[in-house]
């Protein structure tokens, strides 16, 4: 049977958020024995190889120096707290919550499209933003819960993958591939080479092992992904994302004896619901110039070593 283009990308898109749910379930394994710092340094150095054949293909003429050097730094700097929050995450809470908190990005892109973008953001899109950091409060239940410190790195990471996303999509047209990947990826290596003298840990080959799985994972989801948004336009792939709840509810009960308890269940349908909405109104045409949600090419936590988003083709749809 022969493949339609969307049915190729949708099914693209799935292959790659399961890696990336693989990738995530790891990063709990070795976050229990190894900081987010030490999984970071190790999974960025095993990927610049793959990363720089990959750039070897940017043929835009220029060199590496940013055209926008101040929204290039914040756009780093918003990479390594999405990265770092992320994986700290990961490593002490249940899955199903750190992606309910993740899930919240397309919510957070939407407003920080307001004095970033330009954008304006009707009734609508308001009410869904609301309803969804509603969703949110119901995951985390301030006050009848404790709120700790991996819950601040869960949003952390989704507020820094917001920004990161918005701060593409603003300088994209201007900045070579190049520049918007290598200088998050080289800051991420430097800071936490800095900080192994304090935080290693010795590890043991099937560990060294899991830290190559992290960053093999991350390269292929996001070569996944390229094919995808190449395939199909990007109201296909992009709700793609909330498959990720599936893998997380799979492999905390398999792996680490994790459920979802009906708060948590709640949080989630009502972040998810309000999450389609706005991309099914990005959509829908004369409803959004900039389309800022529709835009976003990466997963927004998914860290400098495999942001592969910047080299993604821009396929949306006609306005």
């Amino acid at each position: 049977m022969r493949l339609t283009p969307t049915l190729r990308g949708a099914l693209f898109a799935l292959l790659a958020f399961a890696l990336f749910s693989t990738h995530d379930a790891v990063i709990k394994y070795l976050g229990g024995a190894y900081t987010a710092f030490q999984i970071i340094f190790f999974r960025t150095l095993f990927s610049f190889p793959v990363v720089t054949v990959l750039l070897m293909r940017d043929r835009t003429d220029g060199n590496l120096r940013p055209r926008h050097p101040w929204w290039i730094a914040l756009r780093t700097a918003a990479d390594m707290l999405s990265g770092a929050g992320a994986f700290y995450a990961f490593s002490v809470l249940p899955l199903a919550q750190v992606y309910a908190m993740l899930f919240a990005s397309p919510l957070l892109i939407t407003l920080l499209a307001i004095p970033i973008l330009g954008e304006r953001v009707g009734l609508h899109r308001g009410l869904a933003v609301v309803a969804g950091l509603l969703g949110v409060l119901i995951v985390l239940r301030p006050g009848a819960a404790p709120i700790g410190l991996g819950h601040i790195g869960a949003m952390t990471s989704a507020v820094g993958g917001a920004a990161s996303s918005i701060i593409s999509r603003k300088i994209g047209k201007d900045e070579r591939s190049a520049v918007i990947l290598l200088y998050p990826m080289m800051a991420n290596f430097v800071v936490m080479a800095a900080l192994m003298p304090f935080v290693y840990v010795p590890m043991g080959l099937i560990d060294l092992g899991g830290m190559g799985l992290v960053a093999t994972f991350a390269i292929i989801a996001g070569l996944c992904q390229i094919v995808a948004y190449r395939s199909a336009e990007a109201a296909i792939i992009a709700p793609m994302q909330y498959s990720q709840i599936l893998w997380a509810a799979v492999y905390g009960y398999l792996f680490f004896h994790e459920g979802i308890d009906r708060y948590t269940a709640l949080g989630i349908l009502v972040i998810v619901a309000s999450g389609l909405y706005i991309l099914f109104r990005e959509n829908t045409a004369r409803t959004s110039e900039n389309r800022p949600v529709l835009s976003l090419r990466a997963r927004p936590d998914a860290g400098a070593a495999s942001r592969l988003g910047p080299i993604l083709p821009q396929r949306d749809p006609p306005n």
